[in-house]
């Protein structure tokens, strides 16, 4: 769930005043920093901490930066942080619509328009992943970008990064070698994503990122550009889905994408019938395989 490095210290177009606008940058992230919860970043609630809230090497880690950047932002020696960066932070540091508009602001940034793919994850969106804790669970934007994944959905699937973050992209270009699927089940989910992708197409025009995807699709896949030129439709059901995983074996799951009112979001879940073998794999999963995860990361 990590942006690339180099947008860190790139300096997009902005406002003109944005030495200014970021002297209050550093205080705002301190006072936002302390107030999200530990658990936030997969650590247990309780024990001896210095931090309120979070640390800045947590949020760096939430946010795909290096604590270094963090500490060059919240001390103003770093004045001109991209918009990715910025909205890495502010889906890091949980911020409501009206928050994250002002970190904008504060970094002498221009919010994205409402031409742009949303980025902004609500935090009832949030606290609804952290009520999930047992259960598998990620959030895309409507242009399949992952933004955030619940450490068991990552044990379960694996970490991706870089541009495996799309999942429209991963599909086409770079299949996940864990899930089993048919020429049949291939087809419906490939054809589902290109119309969904058209519709997002459509109702953002002015997102460059999302141009980009799909010139990189048509020139790189024969299939996607074959669906795309067809006007190919399809839409997502709910399914049954075999994840081969190597730690617990084959679990067999229900895969359920929901629609966030408001804000384009689609939140994936797996699920398992409880008192199966598959339920108890997943629940082993909880154990071993997040464990795993923490005991990876710096």
């Amino acid at each position: 769930m990590s942006w690339d490095r180099q947008y860190q210290d790139k300096r997009p177009a902005g406002l003109h005043n944005r030495g200014m606008a970021t002297t209050g940058l550093g205080a705002a992230l301190r006072h936002w920093r302390d107030r999200v919860p530990p658990r936030a970043a997969g650590l247990p609630a309780g024990g001896r901490r210095r931090a309120a809230g979070l640390r800045r090497e947590e949020l760096a880690q939430l946010a795909g930066i290096s604590a270094d950047y963090v500490i060059r932002l919240e001390q103003g020696r770093a004045t001109s942080p991209s918009a990715q960066v910025v909205e890495a932070l502010a889906r890091a540091l949980r911020l409501t619509r009206d928050e994250r508009t002002h970190l904008f602001r504060l970094a002498g940034l221009a919010p994205p328009g409402p031409g742009t793919v949303p980025r902004h994850i609500t935090p009832g969106v949030h606290r609804m992943l952290d009520r999930l804790e047992g259960t598998p669970v990620a959030v895309f934007n409507a242009a399949w970008n992952q933004m955030l994944a619940n450490p068991l959905y990552t044990a379960l699937m694996g970490e991706h990064r870089g541009d495996d973050l799309n999942g429209v992209r991963r599909t086409f270009l770079n299949p996940n070698a864990r899930v089993r699927d048919t020429p049949e089940s291939r087809g419906k989910l490939q054809a589902a994503l290109v119309a969904d992708l058209r519709h997002t197409a459509g109702t953002y025009p002015d997102d460059p990122g999302l141009r980009t995807l799909i010139a990189e699709l048509r020139r790189r896949s024969p299939r996607f550009a074959e669906l795309w030129e067809s006007g190919a439709v399809g839409q997502h059901e709910s399914a049954r889905k075999t994840v081969d995983h190597p730690a617990v074996g084959a679990l067999t799951l229900d895969c359920d994408v929901l629609s966030v009112a408001g804000s384009d979001l689609r939140i994936m879940v797996y699920t398992a019938e409880p008192g199966t073998e598959e339920a108890d794999r997943l629940a082993l999963l909880g154990v071993i395989g997040t464990q795993s995860l923490v005991e990876d990361r710096p």
